[in-house]
Parts: structure tokens; sequence; C-alpha cells
């Protein structure tokens, strides 16, 4: 890179993980992008204001097979995954995701509905008898995405536990080696290539087992398969556990919009925008891409070959489209965000993540109208080495 700028650290330290780095502000206030070094050492351009994060995002001279290359700017210390949805580009990411998108649609999510309310009330039920105190990531935050993803896959109830800490060390940036991170994803991969192996001799009413026997022309190669389900096992449980948990702290943090929706169970669709939108769970809610050629992006000319972190939580903060945008509000329309990306790599999972996040929330709101914090937020203790960010317990009252 020739700009002159001295490259920030990232992640962005904060003393006050439950809101966007401060960095993030400053950087939005400036008339170009700047530079940040990586964990890897790496560096790359960082996309801050709201227009720029929606160019990176849908310009095909920004790739993400580019970034899975070896050599590659990258922000974790393992390598990409190459055969993955996430690390494609055109046409090879198209076919995959045309297969992939119709367990997502919302009429397949639609008829999850029933069982997503079921498991909640269960586990709402398990935290009342626990009560009137007890942690919600443990009791509901967490065993909420893991079943719903792991029985929509086919993964047995008894395995589910597992997946926990590997989804963990996979994610991380900082805090484990690349070889940990490697073992995890090894572990992940085998364990999935096993189970794929017993779908295809006793399918199920499951996804991996529909996926398993599809037609010839939409049948995905073995390694794509095993990939596939490890992006939405990882995807689908860290990100949705930490939507919750921030959510619900975000609500109790402002008692007045926790109020409003109880008082008010309409809105409670705005609400999952709104907190998509507000809650940091992410580091910067974004994956790396690499320029194919020379391209100008927010103020600055970005060669071929460098690297550009969007910062989706910056963008969805940017006073220029969010009025008031520090401000959490459950009535909040429009609401543009950029939570689940943008683009041809928009999550394909989102209307599943609507679904739990508001199951959950509506559920919870509902039976536990009184819920308060049973601690201070400053002592709350965090999830800090990895993409992903949200408390490691949310000790809670009613």
């Amino acid at each position: 890179m020739t700009d002159e700028q001295t490259a920030l650290p990232f992640p962005f330290p904060t003393a006050d993980p439950w809101e966007p780095a401060p960095e993030f502000a400053e950087l939005r206030g400036r008339d170009r992008m700047c530079r940040v070094t990586l964990p890897t050492g790496d560096t790359a351009w960082i996309a801050t204001r709201y227009e720029d994060n929606r160019q990176l995002l849908s310009d095909p001279r920004f790739s993400r097979a580019a970034a899975a290359r070896a050599g590659a700017p990258r922000v974790r210390r393992a390598a990409l995954e190459t055969r993955s949805l996430t690390t494609m580009d055109p046409p090879e990411h198209t076919r995959l995701r045309r297969i992939a998108v119709r367990a997502f649609t919302t009429q397949s999510v639609d008829r999850l509905r029933p069982r997503i309310r079921q498991v909640t009330d269960r586990l709402l039920d398990a935290l009342a008898a626990a009560g009137p105190g007890a942690d919600l990531v443990a009791e509901v935050a967490r065993p909420l995405p893991v079943t719903v993803i792991c029985e929509l896959l086919g993964v047995p109830a008894g395995d589910q536990a597992r997946f926990g800490s590997w989804s963990q060390v996979y994610l991380s940036a900082v805090g484990h080696s690349a070889e940990e991170i490697e073992n995890a994803a090894a572990s992940l991969k085998g364990y999935l290539a096993r189970l794929i192996g017993d779908k295809r001799r006793h399918p199920g009413d499951d996804l991996l087992s529909r996926l398993a026997h599809a037609p010839e022309e939409e049948r995905l190669d073995e390694e794509e398969l095993v990939t596939f389900g490890v992006t939405l096992l990882v995807a689908g449980v860290e990100t949705v556990v930490h939507e919750i948990s921030g959510g619900v702290l975000a609500l109790l943090r402002a008692p007045e919009q926790w109020e409003r929706l109880r008082d008010r169970p309409s809105l409670l669709d705005d609400a999952v925008e709104e907190l998509i939108r507000f809650t940091p769970a992410a580091v910067s809610g974004g994956t790396l891409r690499i320029a194919l050629e020379d391209v100008e992006l927010g103020g600055v000319l970005v060669r071929a070959g460098e690297a550009v972190l969007p910062a989706v939580i910056s963008a969805d903060r940017d006073a220029g489209v969010f009025p008031d945008p520090d401000r959490l509000d459950v009535t909040r329309r429009p609401n543009p965000h950029i939570g689940f990306g943008h683009g041809p790599h928009r999550c394909l999972g989102a209307q599943l993540a609507r679904a739990e996040l508001g199951i959950a929330l509506g559920s919870l709101i509902a039976r536990f109208p009184g819920l308060r914090l049973a601690v201070p937020v400053a002592e709350l203790e965090w999830v800090l080495h990895g993409m992903q960010r949200g408390p490691k317990a949310l000790p809670v009252r009613w």
C-alpha cells in the first residue's frame, strides 16, 4: 500500500465491548479510508462508511476467492477454505448458492418456526425452573441456535454439544494458533464426512440427507458438501448466539425500549431489524476482499492485490443513513441496515436468524416481562478472541 497513513492495529481495543469501538466513528468522519494491521501482520484498507461498504460488498472487482489463495492477506492465522460458499466468486458461488438457498427461503423457514418455538419454550421452562436468576447465554442464547442448526442438518442430539468448542476455536482471530484453528476445522470436517456417509446409507428428513441424494445436476461433490456443512454449523451458531445475548443486553440497557416492546408486541419485527443494526455481534461484520484490479473506493485508489475489510457494524451507525444512529429505537423505519451483508454473499441464513431472534425475544419478554441484569454491565465478561463477540455469560433476574 502506498498511503502514508500509519496503519491502526485491528481489531480495535474497546473498554465497552457492548458498543462498536470508538475508532469506527472517528474513521467515518475522515474523507478517505485508512489502513489497518490485521492479527496476522498483514495490512488492509478498512471501509467504515455505509456507501463504501455497499460498494465493496457488491462490486465483483473485490474478490472473496482471491482472499483464500495462498499468500493473500488474511485476518486469521489459519488459511481460509477454498471450497466454501463464503470464499467463492461467480460462477462457482452462483451454482453452490442456488442449490443451498432452497433450504433458507421464507417458506422453508416458516415451516421451521413451530419447532423453533417449541425448543424456545422448553428452554424458557428450564430457565424459569432455575430462577429467579440464571445465565441467559447458557440457558437460552447458545442451546437454541445449536439445536436448530443441528436439527436442520440432521446432527444427532447426542453430538450437538461437541460443536460449541470447535466452532469457537475455528472462528478465532487471536488467542489460538494456526495449528489449533486447523485442528478444529479438521474435527468439524471429519465428523461431518462420517455423518454424510451415514446419510448416504440411511437418509433422513434433513438438509444433509437431501443434499447427499440430490439429482446429479444439483449434487455437491464430497468436499463441497462437507465444507458447506462446516460453514452452516459455524455461521448458524456463533452469530445467532451473540445476536440473542447482545440483543437482550441492548434492550435491558435501554429499559424504555424493552417496555415499549413489552407493551406493543406488534413492534417485534421492527425490533429484530433494529437489534441486528445496533448490536455489535462481530468485530467488523465483514470478510476480507482482495482487489482484482485498481479500484477507487472510499476516497483512495485500492491497488490490485490489496485487501479491504468491510466494517458493517460501523456502516450501520452511519449518521448519513440512520438518524441518531447510536440510539436503540425499536420503532425505527426505514431501517436499511446491512447487518446480513449485501450483494452476492449476503447471509444465506438471514431469514432463519431473524426467526430465531424474533421468537427468542418475543417469548422471553412475554414470559419474563420484568427481566433485568443481575450484575452491572461493566462486570460482564466477553468473548473477544474471535471475529464474533458477545458476553460469555449474561446473568439475569426476574
